[in-house]
């Protein structure tokens, strides 16, 4: 750990050599517009997604925390939480080519500044298939386990 603080040090010394007063601008503008406007916004989306995978939950009778005195389970949350942080990390890295912006990026790739965004729309929809599948098969797994238990 302390080699680790000792590299983020000399990354910071040497990034602070050229333009100090625009990296800590940048630096205090991304914390505030991370605190003040992304924390709220995907606190938002993941409030109103608990509330649309515990509504079914609720429809069948088995209640939440407050009525059964059982945790709510975020488990069905994360099928769609992890491939939307996945595809929005990747956006966040490739948006300027993703957004044909690249400039003097596309250059280094080699390919055509159109392509990319077709791709990255083709991952994020394997992401959520893939993401899709793995709740598929745990609920049909879930399905037979309690079958199993009732004697079925």
């Amino acid at each position: 750990m302390l080699s680790s603080f000792a590299l983020a040090g000399y990354a910071g010394v040497r990034l602070l050599e050229g333009n100090t007063l625009g990296v800590v601008l940048w630096f205090v503008g991304a914390a505030v517009v991370h605190d003040l406007v992304l924390v709220p916004l995907y606190s938002v989306a993941d409030r109103a997604l608990r509330a649309v995978t515990a509504w079914p939950r609720k429809a069948r009778g088995r209640g939440t925390e407050a009525s059964s005195g059982q945790p709510e389970r975020p488990e069905q949350v994360n099928y769609v939480r992890v491939p939307a942080v996945i595809s929005l990390l990747l956006f966040l890295v490739w948006f300027p080519l993703i957004l044909e912006r690249g400039g003097r990026y596309a250059s280094y790739t080699a390919l055509d500044p159109g392509v990319f965004m077709g791709r990255w729309l083709l991952v994020t929809a394997a992401l959520f298939a893939l993401s899709a599948v793995c709740l598929l098969a745990r609920a049909v797994r879930g399905r037979r386990r309690a079958d199993r238990e009732d004697g079925v």
